[in-house]
């Protein structure tokens, strides 16, 4: 209950700064052209962005019978979790991974790299996949994605504002009318993007700690998804995920609040950029479950 109040106050938050930003822009005009811009990236986000993401990344289908047996864990788990059964991917990369996407839990799908495979047990395989499904059934990408899109849109916001400040655009007339002030200009261009992908890191972190709870319960073996997180975020691991992404298009920082590990940021607690929280921390936690 906790995670799911902050969860809203985040995403009221990052709502209110765009349309914050709107009306320092435009006014009330501003303010409503903010809204319905949100509006329509959203609703094109809630249904096209699993199969943009899935394009991106090349991603297999994998159906019954596959030398994995991803198929028939997911299942298995699905049918503990009285979940509908998503599409199930296979991704060509050797960085070890793992991510769900979907707008809801009847149109959703899981995918795992080839890496991760190749370093997982079948246990510990069997926990990160708990994990991923209890995003789906949290709606946890439904939010990701709304949240992403509204931090995309300010970020985008700032990228123009900074160029219409460099033409000169922040000049106004001696009636006051024409151009943008420019506090209003600075606030876009500096403190609304940090604000953005502040907020968007918190609730990604916060919708983490939700997954490894639930998918915990799911499986009934919290030490098989902290088995697999201790390798998975190794620094040698990591390490081997960030070289592998500077050659491939596929598995890139962009796309990191997705998956089950971010490899692209440090560990430190204090890293408030951070898309996850520290491997260690949520390991902990997961052996504190044990026996519940």
């Amino acid at each position: 209950m906790k995670n799911s109040l902050k969860t809203v106050l985040l995403l009221t938050a990052i709502s209110g700064l765009f349309l914050f930003i709107g009306h320092m822009l435009g006014g009330q005009a501003g303010m409503t052209a903010a809204l319905v811009l949100s509006l329509v990236m959203n609703a094109g986000a809630y249904w096209f962005s699993d199969k943009i993401v899935l394009s991106m990344h090349r991603a297999v289908p994998v159906g019954p019978g596959h030398s994995s047996g991803v198929y028939e864990t997911v299942a298995e788990l699905c049918s503990r979790a009285a979940l509908p059964m998503p599409k199930v991917y296979l991704l060509p990369e050797a960085a070890p991974n793992a991510f769900a996407t979907g707008r809801d839990p009847e149109h959703s799908a899981v995918a795992v790299t080839e890496g991760l495979l190749q370093i997982l047990d079948e246990r510990e395989l069997r926990g990160v996949l708990a994990h991923e499904l209890a995003h789906i059934q949290n709606r946890d990408i439904l939010v990701s994605t709304i949240v992403a899109t509204l931090a995309s849109a300010i970020l985008y916001l700032a990228h123009m504002m900074q160029w219409f400040g460099m033409l000169g655009g922040h000049h106004r007339s001696s009636e006051g009318r024409g151009g943008i002030h420019p506090l209003a200009l600075l606030f876009t261009i500096l403190v609304a993007p940090l604000a953005a992908t502040l907020v968007q890191a918190a609730v990604s972190r916060t919708r983490e700690y939700m997954a490894d709870e639930s998918g915990a319960l799911i499986s009934q073996d919290p030490e098989a998804l902290a088995s697999a997180l201790h390798k998975i975020s190794s620094p040698e691991v990591s390490q081997f995920a960030r070289e592998h992404s500077q050659v491939s298009a596929d598995m890139q920082p962009a796309f990191s609040h997705l998956y089950i590990v971010n490899h692209f940021s440090g560990e430190s607690v204090m890293n408030l950029f951070s898309t996850h929280p520290p491997a260690r921390e949520r390991i902990k936690k997961l052996l504190s479950m044990k026996g519940c």
